[in-house]
């Protein structure tokens, strides 16, 4: 098994055993798309970091889309996320690119729904997320949504505390084998760098966005903010 496999099937066992609340968070993403369908006329929606769509996808079928864009850094991930699409009754298209770029791709056309989940918090500095913010406010149609699911830190809690509360967390995920909890714990510590609460608010607030937390997991880390264009 390469490398790509290895660390797929550990993504996929901690979705498969629901240890950071995707079932709920799904349940709520489909509540706000179903919203959003019902008010705008075949929308398109680009989702930032799609993954293999394992979770997303039963419910994209389901939506009256104008449009779908599949954006993933990894490649690998995406004939995976094609295939979960085969049969969707909308245009489909798929980038191997960085969420960053997208965003702030100049002379671009604007979509009516953004969606990112658990993949923003790999930008390291808040500059970088606001960045992020400000382009893909940019590229919002007026009435547009930005579904943002995130792992987030507390009020005033640094990113150390938050890693050492996490990772104290993945430690007790029996579910997972300890080589696979290992490079949980590994992948956190390297790549997590997730915003605060409140100060992230506020610079989005500053990039033309209003804020609206939609749900929230019971752990005080996994949430989603809708953002509408202020």
């Amino acid at each position: 098994m390469d490398l790509f496999q290895r660390q797929w099937a550990t993504y996929r066992a901690v979705l498969d055993h629901d240890l950071m609340e995707h079932q709920a968070m799904s349940l709520a993403c489909g509540q706000v798309l179903r919203q959003v369908c019902a008010t705008a006329k075949a929308p398109s929606l680009v989702d930032l970091g799609c993954g293999d769509l394992g979770l997303l996808a039963p419910l994209l079928l389901t939506l009256p889309l104008g449009h779908y864009t599949g954006l993933d850094l990894c490649a690998e991930v995406l004939p995976l996320a094609q295939a979960a699409l085969s049969q969707a009754p909308f245009p489909r298209s798929w980038m191997a690119e960085d969420l960053l770029s997208w965003a702030n791709a100049p002379q671009a056309e604007a979509v009516e729904v953004i969606h990112s989940s658990y993949a923003v918090h790999h930008l390291q500095q808040d500059q970088d997320k606001a960045n992020w913010l400000r382009g893909c406010r940019r590229r919002i149609t007026p009435g547009g949504r930005l579904i943002w699911v995130d792992v987030f830190r507390e009020a005033g809690e640094s990113r150390e505390a938050y890693l050492a509360r996490y990772g104290g967390r993945v430690e007790g995920w029996n579910a997972l084998r300890p080589d696979q909890r290992q490079a949980v714990l590994a992948h956190i510590q390297r790549f997590d760098y997730p915003a605060e609460r409140g100060v992230i608010e506020g610079i989005a607030q500053e990039a033309g966005w209003s804020w609206q937390w939609t749900w929230e997991g019971h752990h005080a880390a996994e949430a989603m903010a809708v953002l509408s264009p202020a």
